[in-house]
């Protein structure tokens, strides 16, 4: 029934995200727009070409990283972690732009492909660094090991950019996250690849919530750790990869899910991870309505908007964790 009513939720921020911005759409005539296509329609030129392509961005973005934060902070029991605080966002669009800036700009389908070794990458390296390969994870580690890499990762940004001024617009986009160009992107191939993360992530839920209990207690209950971590690296690199491609590094939105999600579903794992891909793609397609809406006819970007909301929840979580949480 919780299910239930997340999707019913969904399906009334997508008809809102249909119809608000700034040249609104009456409800009334939503359906004599999608029923035919008119190139001299205005209103059907804005809904056709411009909002249904962001509004399935905003799905593929939202739900991956939505399930993405949720796998991250099963492996590492770790409510701090998340693909844009650990550095995996930063990863898989470090690795388009240095693409874009060593082959070209190209077509959006190749360049939108460079993001998955850099997520594969990042979330190897924080890992590593954080212990997590060891069986040895803790917040802390984890934490610092993202932000460090986070860092790395953006002064690498910005040496490219230096070098290469040709990169600053490929830059502009991808430093903040926008569902702006979603017309520009493949939509349905990074579609699958979100969605074959997903599906790892719901297969290697039961596993998940063993290893959650730590790496000495799921060797016990049967499970690899070694393997599920493995498992769970793949998912979250392809869940992150197709929403970096799609959106840009979205902040935070990794982090503020996932504890909604268990607040509505408990500890139950794959129930739990259903939910955080609603609820993910429901608040990504909210943060990207509010931009359009709060100053018309320019728009806030939507990784702004989620960064804004974010920022303090990040706080309030550090706040409530203590000493050794988690380790």
């Amino acid at each position: 029934m919780r299910l239930l009513l997340l999707g019913a939720g969904l399906v009334a921020i997508m008809l809102l995200a249909m119809l608000a911005g700034a040249r609104g759409i009456a409800p009334a005539d939503l359906a004599a727009l999608l029923g035919h296509y008119d190139p001299t329609d205005p209103a059907q030129i804005t809904l056709l070409e411009i909002r249904l392509p962001r509004l399935v961005a905003g799905l593929i973005a939202g739900a991956a990283l939505g399930v993405a934060g949720m796998v991250m902070q099963a492996v590492t029991r770790n409510p701090l972690a998340d693909p844009g605080l650990l550095g995996v966002n930063a990863g898989a669009a470090f690795s388009l732009l240095l693409g874009a800036t060593l082959l070209g700009r190209g077509d959006a389908a190749s360049l939108s492909l460079l993001t998955l070794p850099g997520a594969g990458l990042a979330a190897l390296a924080v890992f590593s660094l954080g212990g997590g390969l060891a069986g040895d994870a803790g917040p802390v580690r984890l934490t610092l090991a993202g932000v460090a890499l986070n860092a790395f990762l953006l002064s690498l940004v910005s040496l490219l950019v230096l070098l290469r001024r040709e990169s600053l617009d490929v830059f502009r986009f991808w430093v903040a996250g926008s569902l702006a160009e979603a017309g520009q992107r493949p939509l349905t191939g990074l579609a699958l690849l979100a969605l074959c993360g997903i599906v790892l992530a719901l297969l290697l839920a039961p596993r998940l919530e063993a290893l959650s209990l730590g790496g000495a207690l799921a060797r016990g209950l049967g499970t690899h750790p070694g393997r599920v971590l493995a498992g769970a690296l793949l998912a979250v690199t392809l869940c992150t990869g197709a929403a970096v491609a799609v959106a840009g590094p979205i902040a935070f939105l990794g982090l503020v899910v996932p504890p909604l999600a268990r607040r509505i579903m408990g500890t139950e794992m794959r129930g739990g991870l259903i939910a955080a891909a609603l609820l993910g793609a429901g608040l990504l397609l909210l943060a990207d309505i509010a931009g359009r809406l709060l100053i018309p006819p320019g728009e806030i970007r939507a990784g702004v908007m989620t960064a804004l909301l974010g920022g303090p929840v990040f706080l309030w979580i550090a706040r409530r964790l203590r000493p050794g949480e988690g380790a």
